[in-house]
């Protein structure tokens, strides 16, 4: 079962200017969304969401990461990463994970970029034009709190009620006049090892 898109959208930001300063590199952000039929629609509760996940997760992670690849010149050039779902109103939250959670749909990502760090995410229900949230953080570093940024865009007429919007977001870059340090400069401070942060 091939997914049913029925439309895709890129959207490019570029920040030259923040906080009244100059920014030393401008902070390029790219987010790659795709708009599909809900594959669980109308069919009540689904106990098992496995072949549905199967064919088509695969299929969005290698669309979407071509086309956050292709904005960005390539997968080298992608500092921070993370993926987002919005479930249309007769979908449940579960759907929405179901499409981004899974190794079948990140790992196109996370191999064309070189990463080693979990992908960020946010998996939400909402109407036509409900804030598409993407959390990004460093692809190698997850205390790099430089890259700890968020891409919000919107579609005016999606998630219909049966639909999922699915996406991919990517920084070229991390916030411009950074100046909060680093989690482990919180962890030296506190006498947490670096390797046991939560100090269990």
């Amino acid at each position: 079962m091939a997914p049913t898109i029925r439309k895709t959208l890129l959207h490019v930001e570029t920040t030259l200017i923040e906080g009244g300063r100059q920014a030393p590199v401008p902070l390029r952000l790219i987010a790659a969304l795709a708009v599909v039929k809900n594959p669980w629609a109308g069919r009540g509760f689904v106990d098992d969401l496995k072949p549905e996940i199967h064919a088509v997760a695969p299929v969005l992670g290698e669309l979407l990461t071509r086309m956050v690849i292709e904005a960005a010149g390539s997968g080298a050039s992608v500092e921070a990463y993370g993926k987002s779902a919005v479930v249309g109103l007769d979908g449940e939250i579960e759907h929405a994970s179901a499409l981004i959670h899974t190794l079948r749909f990140g790992n196109h990502y996370r191999t064309a970029v070189g990463a080693k760090s979990y992908l960020a995410f946010c998996n939400t229900r909402g109407p036509a034009n409900a804030p598409v949230m993407i959390p990004l953080m460093d692809k190698n570093d997850e205390g790099r709190r430089s890259h700890y940024l968020t891409i919000q865009c919107a579609i005016p007429d999606a998630p219909a009620a049966d639909e999922i919007v699915v996406a991919l977001g990517a920084s070229i870059g991390g916030r411009p006049h950074h100046r909060i340090g680093d989690r482990y400069q919180d962890l030296k401070e506190l006498g947490h090892d670096v390797a046991n942060p939560a100090s269990v």
